[in-house]
Parts: structure tokens; sequence; C-alpha cells
């Protein structure tokens, strides 16, 4: 049984459909369909029901879809064992923030391209939650603070970040000095997150308020400097315009505490070595520029 059947079956049924698998593989949909179709006539049975919105997963599908995905894995795995050390071939399909990524670890991206030129790297840049699995990503690259889920993270670095507003902001509305102020001014969110904040070595949590939110922080960085509010943004994104006077630190006495950067991939018994140099990788940047 061919694996490329195997490995296409896996897309097509993880993404729901033809045209979205294809595009994952790096393939045409016609090479997909042909796969499929070899690969159930080999095994006898329908895997999937084609219908107008992509392609259902039948009884003996559902089935055969955990087995197909544990032997391409193994295969994966048995790949790597046999390969010159240091040497990655196939292809690492990774999720990444987009206003922080593009930046900070897009650089990182590159240099494991440059090394392992046998290996195709597949990025993709969005400040939107993907789902690692239903994406068809080996791994994704998070910020902030984790919340629980099944998915196993190896944290990489810190992030710091401080909450941030415009001087003609302050001067209107005045600077927040406690939690409780700061619920009455006007914030700048992604979405309904809450913020944590540092009151002493104490770890308070606050549900800031707000009627402009982005999911991008480029975006929000650039609502702080109209003056539409207070944000909490990465150093990154803020430390040129707070050195040039264009946004100032506000609730100094309680800063929030450093967040993470995260390696995050689905549950597995051992992560593929692709995912384990671009992780080292990744903790080597992250020393370079803290």
């Amino acid at each position: 049984m061919d694996i490329e059947e195997l490995r296409t079956f896996v897309e097509v049924a993880d993404a729901g459909g033809v045209s979205p698998a294809a595009l994952r593989l790096g393939v045409s949909k016609s090479i997909v369909s042909r796969r499929l179709l070899r690969l159930e006539s080999e095994l006898g049975v329908q895997l999937l029901a084609r219908t107008t919105r992509g392609a259902a997963l039948t009884e003996a599908g559902a089935t055969f879809r955990d087995y197909a995905a544990r032997v391409c894995t193994e295969i994966d795995v048995a790949k790597e064992t046999i390969l010159p050390a240091g040497e990655l071939r196939g292809r690492l399909r990774v999720a990444v923030p987009l206003s922080f990524g593009s930046n900070y670890f897009a650089p990182v991206m590159a240099e494991m391209a440059r090394r392992h030129p046998q290996l195709q790297i597949h990025t993709c840049y969005s400040d939107q939650f993907v789902d690692l699995i239903a994406g068809g990503y080996d791994c994704a690259i998070r910020i902030g603070h984790l919340q629980d889920s099944n998915l196993i993270a190896k944290r990489v670095g810190p992030i710091y970040g401080k909450l941030v507003a415009s001087p003609g902001y302050v001067k209107e509305h005045g600077s927040p000095e406690t939690p409780e102020e700061l619920i009455a001014h006007q914030a700048l969110m992604q979405g309904t997150e809450t913020w944590q904040l540092m009151d002493g070595d104490k770890i308070i949590t606050v549900r800031p308020q707000g009627r402009f939110k982005a999911d991008n922080g480029t975006a929000l960085v650039a609502a702080a400097t109209a003056g539409l509010g207070i944000a909490y943004l990465p150093d990154f994104l803020t430390d040129e315009l707070l050195a040039s006077g264009a946004l100032v630190p506000v609730m100094t006495r309680h800063p929030p505490p450093p967040a993470g950067a995260y390696v995050i991939r689905p549950p597995g018994q051992h992560p593929a070595r692709k995912i384990r140099v671009l992780t080292e990788l990744l903790i080597e940047h992250c020393d370079r520029v803290k």
C-alpha cells in the first residue's frame, strides 16, 4: 500500500475535502482524487462520501483514518532514524502569530530552511487561533499565557510586555494607578480576554472593557498611538514608540507578569525530529534577543 495514498487520505479526512487537502499537500486536486480512488480500490471499501461541501468519512473511513495516521507517523519516525545525523526531509507546517511572528520568528524559519535544504517549510502567519489538527499543522508557535488543552507545549522563551497609552489619552483621561481604576478606562483588546497584573508577589486578573478590538497586535499599536485607549502589548511592538514618546507606560506599579513563547503540537508519544530541531532553534533565538 502506497504511503502517499495513506498520507493523502489522512489529509483529506482532516481537512474535510479534496481542495483543502491538495492545498496542504502542495499537489493538484486531480492527483489527490486519483490517490484516493486507488486506495479505496485496494481496500475494496468506500472511505469517503463526496458531498457538495467536501468529503465526509464513512464508518469504515473513520475507523481506517486513525490506523492510517499512525502508519504515516511511524514511517516518518523510521525515515528520520536512518537519515544522516542532522539532516531533515519532508514537510513542516507551522502556524505562527502574524503581528509578532513575521518579524520576531520569521528569521528562525528562514534559518531552519537554510540549514536543511531538503526540508519543505510551510508557515502560516495569522493572529487567529488555529486548530492544529483540523488545519493539518505539525506545530504552532503561541504567545502569552496558555490555557489548558490536550495539546503538548514546550516553552522556548519569555515574552515581556506592558500596558501603554498615548500621551494624549493620558492627558485627557488620566493614568490608572490601580486595577480598579483600570476597569473604568477604554481598553484595546483582541477579544474578550482577561489581563493578568502583578500586585507585589501576587497575580491578579482583571477583565478590561473597551469598544475597539482587533485580532492583530499591529492594529492595536496603531489604535493606542491614536489615543483610543490602553493596550497590553509585547515590548517588541512598542519599544521604539516608547523611546520616541509616541506611547507611555501606564500601571507601572502593577506590571503584567512575563508571558511565554511556546511550541505547541498535537498529542503523541514523541515529537518529530523536525519539531525538536525547530524548538531548539527558537530557544537559541529567544536567548539572544532577551
